[in-house]
């Protein structure tokens, strides 16, 4: 049987902060040997309170056009708006849970009659008894009343009232599931936006490329006609400029797919996306502080929820275990019965009645058991979930800062690759028209100076999501 006796939660969050803090920061000498100490190993934590996660998603985003889309997302996002509806059934069993404690009363009203056997016990009696003075009773007895009932168990054991306090929790670890959701829906709204511009700069790229072989064919068509180069030169350029071009319409068909994507996210059907025109390789990353590890408990949706799940496992436990001790109700009555409603308001119509029950089970508490039982599997269960969450935000957070930091120094290579690559297209040209290089080389430097403007999109691109997987790592996104 598992007890969690009074979580103390500050305590906690102190003490497997700390922990991650040294682990991370305890590596084997033998794992960082080779490794430029320039660059952030992992995420430690730092004595800095400062957190990223703290500033809102408007504050973090500052392009109107993102801002736009992720508001928009926020009130017409189907499957947030669902997630809405179960808060509301949350609520209602809070609301349920509340009476379970409280008496119920009911009012009840009704009418019959009655007609026994003159040869009976009751008939014989009836028939030597006058109903009112003067009157014999007659064959059918008319009986009309009206009245209010109450039951109330009274919870002495804490049983109903735990079953509210678990729903309140189940409730607020829902509400924290919908935070979690928010944060989920917002990153991926930021990511698919920069995939978005990354694709326009590399249409734009493409179509810069179309421009500079079509002039370099048109050379190399000159050339052949002063018999400087052969046939075969002629249909290399044109089957680059051939493949270029076809470029276009995959990156066409990228660009439609993620507007679709962003379109079903913001709850719409399809529509042109609106977006900056700032390139993408233009942009700068928003500064990210980690603050310390501890916060990642207090700020990440996840965590809180599973922590309040957790809590309302702890509750389900008492409620079993107060299912073996015996239950006291009380049942209560008042109101008027009588065959005429003439005498209604007559004091000896009045009925009063009062009555209590005690119940324990005896016999075969195996039912019981079993339900105590898993109870308490369910609680261990729910301390592994927290453990895992907690584990799984604190590497998220490690990974998303150490790809952020590795991209950064990945674009300053790539940078200088495309601005070496350019000079070499130039140079290639300068010789091919002096005859002093192949087209081979031509072709082949063009290629490479594509790739490399591309792959520097995509790098700059993939950097921008990082940032946006930092912030939602540390909890950030959902205020």
């Amino acid at each position: 049987m598992l007890r969690i006796d009074k979580l103390n939660r500050t305590h906690f969050i102190l003490v497997v902060g700390l922990l991650m803090a040294v682990s991370a920061c305890n590596l084997p000498s033998n794992l960082t040997r080779n490794v430029d100490k320039s660059v952030p190993e992992t995420y430690s934590g730092s004595t800095d309170t400062l957190n990223s996660a703290d500033l809102s998603w408007r504050e973090y985003f500052q392009d109107p056009c993102l801002v736009e889309l992720i508001d928009s997302a926020l009130s017409r996002n189907q499957e947030l708006n669902i997630t809405l509806q179960e808060l509301k059934m949350g609520q209602n069993e809070i609301m349920a849970k509340k009476g379970e404690y409280l008496p119920f009363v009911d009012i009840k009203a009704g009418g019959g009659g009655d007609k026994v056997g003159r040869y009976t016990t009751h008939g014989a009696a009836e028939s030597a008894i006058e109903i009112a003075p003067g009157t014999e009773t007659p064959e059918f007895v008319p009986d009309m009343m009206v009245g209010a009932f109450a039951n109330w168990e009274i919870d002495i054991w804490r049983k109903l009232r735990n079953g509210r306090d678990a729903a309140t929790k189940r409730y607020l670890a829902s509400v924290e599931g919908k935070n979690f959701m928010v944060t989920n829906l917002v990153a991926e709204i930021a990511n698919s936006y920069y995939e978005l511009l990354a694709l326009d700069q590399q249409m734009e790229i493409v179509q810069q490329n179309i421009e500079i072989q079509s002039n370099a064919l048109k050379i190399v068509k000159l050339q052949k006609e002063a018999t400087k180069v052969t046939e075969l030169a002629v249909r290399k350029f044109e089957a680059e400029v051939y493949k270029t071009r076809s470029m276009q319409y995959e990156i066409q068909q990228k660009i439609i797919e993620t507007e679709n994507r962003i379109n079903f996210l913001v709850g719409r059907f399809p529509e042109p996306v609106c977006r900056t025109s700032q390139k993408i390789t233009d942009l700068t990353v928003h500064d990210v502080n980690t603050g310390i590890p501890v916060q990642l408990i207090e700020n990440r949706p996840d965590i809180r929820q599973k922590e309040l799940e957790l809590q309302a496992a702890k509750l389900d436990v008492k409620i079993a275990k107060a299912e073996f001790y015996p239950s006291i109700g009380v049942s209560a009555g008042v109101g008027l019965d009588a065959f005429h409603p003439t005498y209604f308001f007559n004091p000896e119509s009045m009925l009063l009645n009062l009555a209590g029950d005690l119940a324990a089970p005896v016999i075969n508490r195996k039912a019981i058991k079993a339900g105590y039982l898993n109870a308490n599997a369910k609680q261990m269960q729910m301390v592994f979930d927290y453990e895992q969450t907690l584990l799984n935000g604190y590497l998220e957070v490690a990974t998303e800062v150490s790809r952020l930091n590795n991209l950064k120094k990945n674009i300053e290579l790539k940078e200088q690759q495309v601005q070496s690559l350019k000079t070499a297209i130039k140079i290639s040209n300068d010789l091919f028209a002096s005859a002093r290089a192949d087209y081979m080389e031509i072709l082949m430097t063009q290629r490479d100076a594509l790739e490399s403007r591309f792959e520097l999109v995509e790098t700059k691109m993939k950097e921008m999501q990082a940032s946006v997987n930092v912030y939602r790592a540390l909890g950030g996104g959902w205020q």
